[in-house]
């Protein structure tokens, strides 16, 4: 295991982290998209109230945390009959009644909590650290710990302190310590781990340039719809994490190629009542692909829907209420082909490859590297990459999360798949 993650502490990843504003069960689903759209991970922290006497402890903090609200939970709720019936009170709705409660997804933690233990947590369900806001350094978690400005961590109270020194035993654990705003906290997500992790790939060396097979980091108990089925069903589905739905088209042989996903991911920052509207009218592979705008006026009229149109869609919450049409755009997804045709869209067959666009899934191969799949999750701000066969572009054989990596790069080497497995057999068992 790297000693980079023992000698660290959480508090060396709260640095320039803005400081967390509580979002409260009674605030409406319109409130949340706004949030959301301003989040990481595609999802928001759910309170409730603090109790109006009393000093507050860390767990009665706690038990005041509801749960994460992600855009996937909320176009399923706008997705249904009463809600499409009525957009204006399902956007007034208390979000109390959308989040699924669940208070183990979040954990507070001192700011000298190691980060191996906190890498711990996150394996075992955690999504979010709740940390003390850190206002000055005293000391350093390792002799080569920097701020992100580059300059040493040092101990300005006092220099002669032997804390001070360049030359601290490296195989000690860290001493170090904060001074704390009481009351004031930010929020590590795993993304922000994922980003300490790349800034430090020399340090975890073999591991970053390894194959994500051979470290076992491919996940086959992913959830997925068949894209022929209504896309509304894909809300009767528990994905787990990460929040994504695959969307297939079965093959011949028994496999499985994916075609697109709904995801928390994916519709993270879209047109959300257009979203809800195509997921309970739509079938999920016409969800994914998206509708063409060029259509007939009496096409149009079939694909009309109500929904709040301001400057910045329905994430502004404001604007006039007009006729629209559902397309790959307004969900957030831009096409690759101008002249893509409403038959063409409809269909699945080798065309699909003229359209995919932002609404194309992020994927990796069987042999890709932990630190290329870590990139891609950064760059396109994603919580997973699915992984396809390696002598194929889209047969579907796993997904990889930010659970999956986290238990990756700290595996042991002797817990690693032996390099003597062949891809063949990995894929075969996947299959079966």
């Amino acid at each position: 295991m790297a000693s980079v993650f023992i000698y660290h502490v959480v508090g060396d990843l709260t640095v320039g982290k803005p400081e967390m504003t509580e979002f409260y069960e009674t605030e409406t689903v319109e409130a949340a998209i706004r949030a959301i759209g301003e989040s990481t991970e595609c999802g928001i922290p759910v309170w409730r109230r603090k109790p109006l006497v009393g000093i507050e402890n860390s767990e009665m903090r706690q038990q005041r945390f509801v749960g994460i609200l992600n855009s996937l939970d909320i176009v399923s709720f706008l997705a249904k009959s009463e809600c499409l019936e009525d957009q204006e009170k399902a956007m007034k709705t208390p979000v109390s009644e959308v989040v699924v409660p669940n208070g183990s997804l979040l954990r507070q933690v001192d700011p000298g909590t190691r980060l191996i233990d906190a890498l711990d947590m996150m394996k075992q369900g955690v999504r979010r650290l709740l940390v003390h806001k850190s206002v000055v350094w005293k000391g350093m978690s390792k002799r080569f710990s920097i701020i992100y400005n580059g300059k040493w961590l040092k101990n300005n109270e006092n220099p002669n302190s032997s804390s001070n020194s360049l030359t601290t035993n490296p195989n000690r654990p860290s001493t170090s310590s904060t001074t704390t705003v009481r009351d004031k906290f930010c929020c590590l997500s795993r993304e922000d781990i994922l980003r300490f992790i790349i800034g430090c790939l020399g340090a975890l060396a073999p591991l970053p340039l390894s194959s994500i097979y051979y470290l076992g980091a491919i996940n086959p108990n992913f959830s997925s719809i068949e894209a022929s089925v209504p896309a509304i069903e894909a809300t009767h589905i528990q994905p787990g994490d990460p929040s994504a739905i695959a969307v297939v088209e079965p093959a011949l042989d028994g496999q499985h190629k994916i075609i697109g996903e709904i995801s928390a991911s994916k519709l993270w920052k879209c047109d959300y009542l257009a979203a809800a509207w195509a997921l309970a009218n739509l079938s999920a592979g016409q969800f994914v692909m998206g509708v063409e705008d060029n259509m007939t006026p009496r096409s149009l009229a079939d694909y009309a829907v109500n929904s709040t149109a301001g400057d910045n869609n329905i994430v502004n919450g404001v604007g006039s209420t007009r006729p629209r049409k559902f397309s790959s755009r307004s969900i957030g997804f831009t096409p690759s082909s101008p002249g893509f045709s409403v038959n063409r869209g409809l269909s699945f067959g080798a065309s699909r490859s003229m359209y995919r666009g932002r609404s194309a899934p992020l994927t990796c191969k069987l042999t890709s590297s932990l630190a290329a799949v870590m990139a891609q999750m950064l760059s396109h701000r994603a919580s997973h990459v699915w992984v396809t066969e390696e002598e194929s572009d889209d047969v579907l054989v796993g997904v990889v999360g930010y659970a999956d990596i986290l238990v990756a790069v700290t595996k042991q080497p002797a817990a690693m798949i032996p390099s003597n497995r062949s891809l063949e057999t990995f894929t075969t068992d996947i299959q079966s």
